[in-house]
């Protein structure tokens, strides 16, 4: 007979499960995929984190014949991640720090802007923090450029059931679970967005408190 392995189980450590083995639940990918396909000249804007959501997308985005542009910021250069594998995933090619530890010393709206001036683009992809994706978005507007951001606001189940992602999308409410996580930056409504990920920043503060002090024990 097959053993059902639950989550209890699976919290106690490493289960290795065998041929015929059942896992009791699993839910996921939620969500809508990511639209690949050949559009032309490309330009992907990665930000802190957002980088590691970025690097699947634009690697799809050049296999599928487009000439990548990309532009990744960080606040120093030993926060950058993944520069290789995006480098690799890339035509052309940009780094920008704040602090001007490597590359362009600025932001990556900087290079975005001499990027549009100097090209045509297709499609822009921005995927970071909430006003670097805010302001790339209102750079890409300018220009006629149409523009996919993807969004994290809070989340507790992933189904859509509970509300708490949800954001407006050109008026509309959406939630970035189920209908995200990548809308049409330029219908976005970033503001709010902002808002409500600040929701519980009081808290979030006190468990980063409270943990740094541990950590010092």
């Amino acid at each position: 007979m097959a053993k059902i392995v639950n989550r209890e189980e699976m919290a106690q450590g490493t289960i290795i499960m065998q041929v015929g083995d059942v896992y009791f639940a699993l839910i996921g990918p939620l969500g809508a995929p990511t639209h690949i396909e050949n559009f032309g000249k490309v330009v992907c804007v990665g930000g802190g984190t957002g980088i590691a959501v970025l690097h699947p997308i634009a690697r799809a985005l050049k296999q599928a014949g487009n000439e990548v542009t990309t532009i990744l910021g960080a606040r120093s250069y030993d926060l950058l991640i993944m520069e290789d594998k995006m480098r690799a995933a890339s035509d052309h090619f940009h780094i920008c720090t704040d602090d001007g530890s490597h590359g362009h010393h600025g932001f990556v709206t900087d290079v975005l802007k001499d990027v549009l001036e100097k090209d045509n683009m297709d499609l822009a992809v921005a995927i970071g923090p909430i006003p670097m994706m805010k302001f790339c978005s209102l750079i890409t507007k300018e220009k006629n450029v149409k523009t996919f951001v993807s969004l994290n606001p809070i989340m507790v189940d992933g189904t859509g059931m509970c509300g708490c992602c949800r954001v407006s999308v050109g008026g509309d409410t959406k939630f970035a679970c189920v209908d995200g996580p990548e809308f049409d930056g330029h219908k976005v409504d970033f503001d709010e967005l902002a808002k409500r990920l600040a929701s519980y920043l009081d808290e979030e503060r006190t468990s980063l408190e409270t943990f740094e002090k541990c950590k010092a024990q």
